[in-house]
């Protein structure tokens, strides 16, 4: 008599394990923004936040504890700046990626942010969809620029022999740049010596310094120039 056996039920594959989630860590001195931008970034199921914070000296602390796999920062933070903040990120953590998210053109800025070791630069009027680009493209470990800027960096290494089409502002180093931004946002020189940790005596030759090299003669002729150009009328 022919044996009767049971059909081996076939199993089904074990699902593969779900990619685990990318940390973000926001860095912005507004909370509508933060939270704004968190909302967005937790509609998508491979980001999460992991933390944020309002100044420079909190999210360093912050970042060094929770180790994100990126760090979105804005460059005008209260105290300590956005762009020193990313030094010392790059300094001592040069894992973690750093993408600006900026209101100012990247036309002044995304050349200096690049240098001091951002992997990104984009404008936050640019929207959500933009946004969330930005950081995918840094998290897979590209450079994310727009393509004006983008076209501009390709424009100046293809012909290295011409002289760069550069703004004033770029002659200037990155402590009289930050002197010239808080100057343009109506800080008085005591208040720009205790932002960036200065005396007042610091603060006053790095403002000579400026003058000199964007070529303005007299003090309220700088300030009016530095509130134009933050309030993006340069």
């Amino acid at each position: 008599m022919k044996r009767i056996t049971k059909k081996t039920a076939k199993r089904k594959p074990a699902a593969e394990p779900a990619a685990p989630q990318k940390r973000i860590f926001i860095v912005d001195d507004h909370p509508l923004f933060r939270e704004g931008l968190g909302a967005i970034i937790r509609q998508q199921p491979e980001l999460c936040i992991c933390g944020n914070a309002d100044n420079a000296v909190k999210a360093f602390e912050e970042i060094r504890r929770l180790k994100p796999d990126i760090v979105v920062t804005d460059i005008g933070l209260p105290g300590k700046s956005g762009l020193e903040l990313l030094k010392d990120i790059h300094a001592f953590m040069p894992e973690v990626p750093i993408l600006v998210i900026s209101m100012h053109d990247e036309v002044l800025y995304a050349e200096r942010v690049l240098k001091a070791g951002a992997r990104g630069y984009i404008m936050k009027q640019e929207g959500p969809d933009r946004i969330l680009e930005a950081i995918t493209k840094v998290l897979e470990g590209h450079v994310y620029v727009s393509g004006r800027i983008s076209s501009e960096i390709l424009e100046n290494l293809v012909n290295r022999g011409a002289k760069p089409k550069a703004s004033p502002i770029a002659k200037l180093s990155d402590r009289e740049f930050e002197v010239f931004r808080l100057l343009g946002e109506g800080k008085e020189g005591h208040e720009i010596a205790k932002d960036l940790n200065l005396s007042i005596k610091t603060v006053s030759c790095h403002r000579a310094n400026i003058k000199d090299k964007l070529g303005i003669q007299s003090g309220t002729a700088l300030i009016s120039f530095a509130s134009q150009w933050v309030g993006g009328e340069s």
